[in-house]
């Protein structure tokens, strides 16, 4: 599925089999632009069975130029129990740097808006480093609004294996 296609001959499409490896590239400069270089543990295989397997759960958009995927929006369903809605969760939107500011970061994230819209969502949400002022910036001209009275909860590892572990049944 195409959403768009730009004056340099780019194109805005649903991700698709065989995108992985770009899709991939792009999440590990992502994590080094934020500053965590050696975080990235998804392989090809895990992707391709995440994006594209029986049961997907998580969605790409990609901009493909000139064979290459030079950007990418992942996201996710979300819901409102307050709205009784879904939404979109954007985990991950990137753009390589030698393709900035050619509009792709915006038409991404527009696309999701565009399904949100048009499927009746109620939200698209995402998070963004506190550092990171060029993105926050970008978001703000979007007419995004921080939720300045939420914090991010994550359990991970031990905690998470502990707390798993634990019998649901047992007290306490």
């Amino acid at each position: 599925m195409i959403f768009r296609t730009f004056e340099d001959g780019a194109v805005l499409r649903a991700a698709r089999p065989g995108d992985e490896p770009g899709i991939l590239a792009r999440i590990r400069d992502l994590a080094v632009y934020e500053r965590e270089p050696d975080a990235v543990q998804n392989t090809d295989s895990a992707l391709r069975e995440s994006l594209f397997g029986a049961e997907p759960r998580v969605f790409a958009h990609v901009v493909e130029r000139a064979g290459e995927i030079a950007g990418i929006a992942i996201w996710f369903l979300t819901y409102s129990t307050w709205t009784g809605r879904h939404g979109i969760w954007l985990e991950d939107l990137y753009v390589q740097e030698a393709h900035r500011g050619r509009g792709y970061g915006k038409a991404l994230i527009a696309s999701l808006a565009a399904v949100c819209v048009e499927r009746g969502y109620s939200r698209l949400e995402w998070t963004v480093l506190d550092w990171n002022e060029p993105s926050i910036a970008f978001y703000r001209a979007l007419g995004a609004q921080p939720q300045d009275e939420w914090t991010t909860q994550r359990l991970t590892g031990e905690p998470l294996r502990a707390l798993g572990g634990r019998s649901l049944l047992a007290p306490g």
